[in-house]
């Protein structure tokens, strides 16, 4: 309980960037225990302990806050293609913050598929396609691949394969089962095609 109190308590003399990375913080945790549906500006500012003002002050809109939460969502998944991380890590945390974080990934593939362009939703889209296009190039160079389709195919599988897997293929296996699994097959895959780093 006292933790619960501690977490409403409000919190004053805060940086403007503190408190807007924590209100996303806490917008992504209530997302993540309760679904996107129970989001709002007032259930925020409850959750934190703080004015709906100050909330608005950050987010003129429930609209705002949930593309603010959609934006950490994609930054985290970015992670997953750093190329100063070995390609297996990488696999590993995409599948791992899949799994563990499925609201948010709900909300991200809506906005994946939306139609929008792509680098709105992925930042790193083009370095991810113009390196698959290069390493292709460099290992297979007598192989024509479509990088783009060739890397639609690796984002999908990563971010919606892991969520099928769990939950309509393997119900009850763990997390890290799961990722162990994901990481032995995007490791052969990688392997066949010739892109093992």
């Amino acid at each position: 309980m006292d933790a619960i109190r501690s977490r409403r308590e409000p919190r004053r003399n805060r940086g403007f960037e503190d408190t807007h990375r924590e209100m996303i913080e806490t917008a992504v945790r209530m997302i993540s225990e309760n679904g996107a549906g129970a989001l709002s500006i007032a259930a925020l500012a409850r959750e934190m302990g703080i004015n709906r003002t100050t909330v608005y002050y950050h987010f003129d809109s429930r609209d705002a806050l949930l593309d603010a939460v959609t934006d950490w969502a994609s930054s985290e998944l970015a992670k997953g293609m750093d190329m100063d991380v070995p390609a297996p890590e990488r696999a590993g945390n995409i599948t791992r913050f899949v799994l563990e974080n499925p609201e948010l990934i709900k909300l991200w593939i809506d906005d994946f598929v939306s139609g929008d362009d792509i680098r709105d939703s992925y930042p790193r889209w083009d370095g991810l396609v113009e390196g698959v296009r290069g390493l292709f190039a460099e290992q297979q160079p007598d192989e024509e691949v479509d990088a783009e389709v060739y890397c639609v195919m690796m984002l999908a599988g990563a971010i919606i394969g892991a969520r099928v897997f769990a939950n309509s293929v393997s119900q009850g296996a763990s997390v890290d089962e799961t990722v162990e699994r994901f990481l032995k097959e995007h490791r052969r895959i990688m392997t066949r095609d010739g892109l093992e780093l």
